[in-house]
């Protein structure tokens, strides 16, 4: 199996890194031959009935990567912000994950904070886990805050030389703005799926790795919803993974696990 670094090189069509929000999720997508998946916040923060970015998924987050490095893939973590302003504090909680990369962000409470902050963030945890996939999330487009080319790659390029191994820029959608920023970056960069873009077309516009993001999670309420619908209504059911399917899932995980502890390891290094 390729490593968690070479899927960002793997070829012209960009690497689909589907998120999850729960053991459950985590097995469909697994079972659907996707050779890594990541965390959602947003799905582990409003199943919990919290909203998002509010450090409220520390916990949760670190929980659900330990059950996930049970899966025959890797697993990368949506950590936020680090959960902390101390980079320090921000790299331990990293290098307790045993995830194969993280996601770190450069906003807090929907607010951008200055580059330095992520930058020295990234830097501590390089240092700490030299082979962890950091992926440095700049979150001009997604906030509204200093969404162009120009203030992107700035924040983009400081992140790099602080050691970031991929740049994600969700909500950047203009093809000549991720063009710009992608021929402009010596490093992946990822984005959030578009709605009727195919993957090719972003890995010709150089996108190396796509995010599904919380995307799933809130289809999968969507869908919930519309069978409760359906029921109520007396129209037809959607189709659904049959019970024997989901729990012959749940068995195999049950049985891979074993007596294998889930507990994170110590300071992981490769």
């Amino acid at each position: 199996m390729s490593s968690f670094h070479e899927l960002h090189h793997a070829g012209e069509v960009p690497f689909l890194l589907p998120n999850a929000w729960d053991v459950g999720s985590a097995l469909a997508f697994v079972e659907a031959g996707f050779p890594a998946l990541g965390t959602t916040s947003f799905g582990i923060a409003a199943a919990a009935g919290s909203p998002d970015g509010r450090h409220a998924t520390r916990e949760a987050t670190r929980a659900l990567v330990a059950r996930l490095r049970a899966l025959p893939v890797h697993v990368s973590a949506d950590i936020e912000d680090g959960y902390d302003e101390d980079p320090e504090q921000v790299a331990a909680y990293a290098a307790s994950l045993g995830a194969a990369g993280v996601n770190i962000e450069d906003s807090t409470a929907d607010r951008l904070v200055p580059a330095d902050v992520l930058a020295a963030k990234v830097a501590a945890v390089k240092r700490r886990v030299p082979g962890l996939f950091v992926n440095a999330r700049v979150d001009t487009y997604w906030v509204g805050e200093d969404a162009t080319v120009e203030a992107t790659l700035a924040r983009a390029r400081a992140y790099v030389a602080a050691g970031a191994d991929g740049i994600f820029v969700p909500g950047a959608t203009a093809p000549g703005d991720v063009r710009a920023l992608t021929s402009r970056l010596p490093v992946p960069v990822n984005v959030l799926a578009f709605p009727g873009v195919p993957l090719t077309e972003l890995g010709r516009l150089g996108v190396r790795r796509v995010s599904t993001g919380s995307l799933p999670y809130r289809a999968a309420v969507d869908a919930a919803v519309a069978v409760a619908e359906a029921v109520r209504d007396g129209e037809q059911v959607p189709a659904a993974t049959p019970y024997r399917d989901a729990q012959r899932r749940l068995l195999a995980y049950e049985a891979r696990l074993g007596g294998t502890a889930v507990a994170p390891p110590a300071d992981p290094v490769a």
